[in-house]
């Protein structure tokens, strides 16, 4: 708000009161006489009348100054000038004393006048901004204009002087009034354009284009807000060799997000990869620098501006950038003078090679000048030497290949966008099980290209992915570069299909030699000798030329440090070796090498380019040396194989299909034995049944220590499958991978029914407690009881608690919170104690092995299920177990039964239906007697068979229908509990060892039983 302006609200509020104390009041009658009344008598600070002193003024201008100054909006002039404004406007006013002449006289001369008279009176005020010094003389005309006002007003006046008067101040207030609203400050120009300009250039750069992709279904534009990624950006390290980003990511410690590159430094020289997202970060910079107000941003594309003639001074910034908008005259010179612009130069390696001198001839010119501004330049890595900005104080940054995470997000933005959110999760598993589309997927032009493939196919990626790397050759090899507007920058134009001819040279010696990286002397060598071919001079100095521009313009070659050379996706390398191979007729020599990992990309992708007969008798090949591995890497460049003859897809078919999907466990980690390759191949869930699909899970939780990422890809389909044994696998494999990832992932969404989830470490319970509630907890490990409240969500939900090998549990009033409990397992909890605190939950289900006291085990008289494995003391069972209990499950381990006449009092439990027993190699008649006396008892459990002695004294027991042994037994022993066990209807072998040998003895032992075997 303008200063006048703030003075015109404050004028009947502050300036009113002001006035009238500067004059003493006029008596009655008084000043009637001819004789003029002088200035110097009317003020309240002189003469016989005085009533303000000199610091009463100063506060009443004080008064007014804070008051223009505490208004909202725009300061009127800078914070640290109040106290020398309020000391002018007082000298001022006290200059009213020394005026010689009436108040007649100073109505006549108007306010004006009057305050220039005040300014000349005054003492200079001396070192005051423009702006100040404005203000200053605003206020003293206002307030000139409400003494003058007072003055009318006065007895004194003769009636008519006073009512003309009167009538001429009024008219004169009303278009003083109008006046200063209308007037603007110096720079209040400056401030209405940048109310425009700010948001033309906010909703200019709202967008995200993708150059290059030619899709009927998929729009090349997307909002920034929706799509933008936040990158990384690391220090440029020059001076010792890297690897390639998808063999070895750049330390965390490296890293910061790229939009926080300008807080780092004001000055940054951000280098990238073709389609690594510079331009993206440059249009977010400008949009939020414009929203959020606090920096005025230039956005200067390079290519644009060395077209449109020279290089602009900063008159010129908007017109050369193709704004639409007039701006003020010196508006851009004043922004950068005052340091508040945000300037990006976007594009350096877009413009010929002759003008990047020109260019930072142009730079530092403008730094020299505009100090105190933020300056980002982007370019390709090889555009530009390490230092080339150095001594300008330039920090240099390279954008960061994107990893799993920020993929993942990419994707489900770009499919946001589009409006087919539904083909994101697809794609997301195709990213993790393939692994060459996962390295290819390393920046956002290329995730961009393999969203817009995969949309245009309604979520399937092409049959094969050559038509993938044919589409992302072409747009980075030509039509980028042609679309926006950059042919003939370089020092040799290259078609694109000399520029394929000798990158698939580049590609293949790489492949021969297994490395990933060449020096550049060596890759001169093959530009050169290819030369002639391309109607080029093969010399040395066009060969280095040549080098230059595919690193520069290809996209697809990079410096990975001086002196070196390689591709910047381990993928274009293995699809151009390949190309190179087929067309030299190499083909044998991939066969002979595919048992080699390194080289089953390559394998791939040859069969993709070679002719049907040829891929024919490459996959003869494979499948002739018999190994699975190699069946299945047959199998998989099926996916590259539109025409093959049908008999040798249908027996690479055969021999796939006796591998995938795995029907049993030992099959499935038998599988997971041919590698990462597998899980692009796992099929499911659909079409599979209940062995198959736990086959599939078994394999990818197998793979999943190599191949986290790709074996998520596969779990993550089967996460809403119904079947338990799947479920459990699913539930059991979270140790294998990220812990937030899977439990993300994969666990929150299983199905919880008749599951137990198991957390071990403190990462574990921080993401069980972000998870919907789970019923059935294993705490695993020295967990604090506390802690494991604070990890289950809704804890009195929880129904079973399992902890094992848990030191810091003692006593057990501390799982009271567990308020819903009706299941607790103690194993290796040898510091338990005080069972009987358990007896206020509802607890049905109790298991427990060498605690520190079971004597309060009585107390829990609502127990079902029991089992214990702990010395008991002498006397009967009635003293241990907790008496009218409605026990209907026993086990006692083989430490319990150590004790002579273990199960004496057994009886005095009518309820029970099933009794396990650890080893009753002791027992007497008394013992088997009690077991007889239990008239539900069904089912029998013996984790070790008696010796002989034990089984003479058993007597028949004709009411066991479900025996299950857990150990190898002797078949004189099996005969013995045969002949005991006359009724049994089942019968459940378990145990560590095959039972194909005595299988026949045990159908004839058991004839009217049905018989199962497990493994344990």
């Amino acid at each position: 708000m303008e200063p006048m302006a703030l003075g015109g609200r404050l004028a009947s509020s502050l300036i009113a009161p002001l006035v009238r104390k500067l004059f003493v009041a006029d008596g009655p009658g008084a000043a009637l006489v001819d004789r003029p009344v002088r200035m110097s008598d009317l003020v309240s600070f002189r003469g016989e009348k005085r009533s303000l002193g000199e610091k009463e003024v100063h506060r009443l201008a004080g008064r007014l100054v804070g008051g223009a100054a505490d208004q909202p909006g725009e300061p009127p002039f800078p914070p640290g000038e109040q106290d020398a404004v309020t000391d002018a406007l007082a000298a001022r006013l006290l200059a009213l004393g020394d005026l010689g002449m009436d108040d007649v006289q100073a109505v006549r001369l108007g306010h004006r006048e009057l305050a220039r008279r005040l300014s000349q009176a005054a003492p200079a005020a001396h070192g005051l901004s423009a702006d100040a010094a404005y203000f200053l003389d605003s206020a003293t005309e206002w307030a000139c204009l409400h003494i003058l006002e007072f003055f009318t007003r006065r007895s004194t006046f003769v009636a008519r002087t006073l009512v003309e008067q009167t009538r001429t101040q009024s008219e004169l207030i009303a278009r003083i009034d109008e006046l200063i609203v209308r007037t603007p400050r110096p720079d209040a120009r400056d401030t209405a354009f940048e109310r425009r300009y700010l948001p033309h250039l906010a909703q200019r750069h709202n967008h995200i284009t993708i150059y290059g992709i030619d899709l009927r279904d998929s729009p090349d534009r997307w909002p920034l807000e929706v799509a933008y990624l936040s990158l990384e950006a690391t220090g440029v390290q020059e001076d010792a060799p890297g690897p390639a980003p998808e063999e070895h990511a750049v330390a965390d410690a490296a890293r910061l997000p790229a939009e926080e590159a300008l807080r780092t430094a004001p000055r940054v020289l951000l280098r990238g990869d073709a389609g690594s997202g510079k331009t993206t970060l440059v249009q977010w910079l400008a949009v939020t620098a414009a929203r959020d107000g606090d920096r005025v941003p230039f956005v200067l594309p390079l290519r644009t501006l060395a077209r449109t003639g020279p290089l602009p001074a900063p008159d010129g910034f908007l017109k050369a950038a193709g704004c639409p908008l007039t701006e003020p005259e010196g508006w851009a010179e004043r922004v950068l003078t005052a340091g508040r612009a945000l300037v990006l130069v976007d594009g350096l390696d877009e413009i010929p090679a002759a003008d990047r001198h020109r260019t930072r001839d142009w730079l530092s010119a403008l730094l020299a000048a505009y100090p105190g501004n933020q300056w980002l330049l982007t370019s390709r890595p090889t555009a530009v030497r390490p230092d080339w900005l150095a001594q300008e104080g330039f920090r240099e940054l390279t954008l960061a290949p994107m990893r799993e995470p920020e993929v993942a997000t990419f994707v489900h933005r770009w499919h946001q966008a589009a409006c087919a959110p539904e083909y994101a999760g697809a794609l997301i598993d195709s990213l993790r099980t393939k692994r060459d589309l996962a390295r290819l997927a390393t920046n956002p032009l290329m995730c961009g290209l393999i969203c817009a493939l995969h949309r245009e196919r309604r979520g399937y990626l092409p049959t094969g992915r050559k038509e993938l790397y044919d589409a992302a050759l072409a747009m980075l090899l030509t039509r980028r570069d042609r679309e926006r507007g950059l042919a003939g920058t370089d020092e040799v134009d290259l078609g694109e299909e000399a520029a394929l001819e000798l990158l698939q040279r580049l590609a293949y010696a790489l492949v021969l030699s297994g490395r990933t990286e060449m020096d550049t002397e060596t890759a001169e060598g093959i530009v050169e000798r290819r030369l002639p071919s391309l109607a080029l001079p093969a010399d040395p100095a066009t060969a280095a030329a040549v080098l230059r521009t595919l690193l520069l313009r290809s996209g697809l070659l990079r410096r990975p440090a001086e002196g070196a050379v390689d591709f910047v996706h381990r993928t274009f390398q293995d699809y151009l070796g390949a190309r190179h191979a087929v067309e030299e007729g190499h083909l044998d020599l991939l066969a002979d090498r595919a048992h080699e990992t390194q080289w089953e990309d390559v394998v791939r992708m040859a069969v993709a380019h070679a002719r049907p007969r040829e891929r024919a008798s490459v996959l003869r090949r494979l499948l002739g040396r018999g190994t699975p591995r190699l069946a299945l890497l047959a199998l998989a460049c099926l996916e590259h194989t539109p025409a093959l003859e049908p008999a040798v897809r249908a027996e690479v078919e055969a021999r796939a299909a006796a591998l995938i999907p795995p029907r049993t466990p030992e099959d499935a980690k038998a599988l997971a034995e041919a590698g990462p390759l597998v899980l692009e191949l796992l099929p499911g869930p659909e079409g599979l049944t209940d062995a198959e699909a736990l086959g599939v899970t078994v394999t990818a939780s197998v793979l999943g220590a190599d191949e986290p990422a790709g074996a998520l890809g596969v779990l993550r389909r089967f996460r809403s499958h119904p079947d338990l044994g799947v479920r459990r696998q699913l539930v059991g494999t979270w140790s294998r991978f990220g812990t937030e990832e899977y439990a993300a992932a994969v666990l929150d969404h299983l199905d919880r029914d008749g599951l137990l989830i198991t957390c071990e470490t403190d990462a574990q319970r921080a993401a069980l407690a972000r998870m919907r509630p789970w019923q059935r907890v294993t705490f695993r490990g020295a967990h604090p009881a506390a802690d494991m409240a604070a990890a289950v969500p809704g804890r009195d939900g929880v129904r079973l608690l399992d902890l094992c090998d848990n030191p810091l549990i003692n006593d057990l009033g501390a799982l009271l919170p567990f308020s819903g409990l009706d299941g607790l397992w103690l194993r290796g909890c040898g510091w338990a104690h005080s069972l009987d605190r358990l007896a206020p939950l509802p607890l049905t289900d109790l298991a427990f092995g060498e605690i520190a006291d079971l004597s309060g085990l009585t107390a829990l008289r609502q127990l079902r299920r029991l089992s214990l494995d702990q010395l008991l003391p002498d006397g009967d069972l009635t003293g241990v177990l907790p008496a009218g209990a409605p026990l209907e499950h026993l086990h006692l381990g083989t430490v319990a039964l150590m004790r002579g006449h273990a199960l004496r009092g057994l009886s005095a439990w009518p309820t029970l239906t099933s009794l396990s027993l650890g080893d009753p190699h002791g027992f007497t008649g008394a013992d088997w007697r009690e077991v007889a006396a239990l008239p539900a008892l069904t089912s029998l459990v013996l984790r070790r068979l008696m010796l002989e002695h034990g089984l003479r004294t058993m007597p028949e027991l004709p009411g066991v229908r479900d025996l299950r042994l857990t150990s190898r037994h002797d078949a004189h022993l099996l005969s013995v509990l045969a002949e005991r066990l006359p009724h049994v209807r089942r019968v459940v072998f378990r145990s560590r060892w095959d039972y194909a040998d005595p299988r026949e003895l045990h159908a004839q032992l058991f004839p009217a039983a049905e018989i199962t075997y497990l493994r344990s």
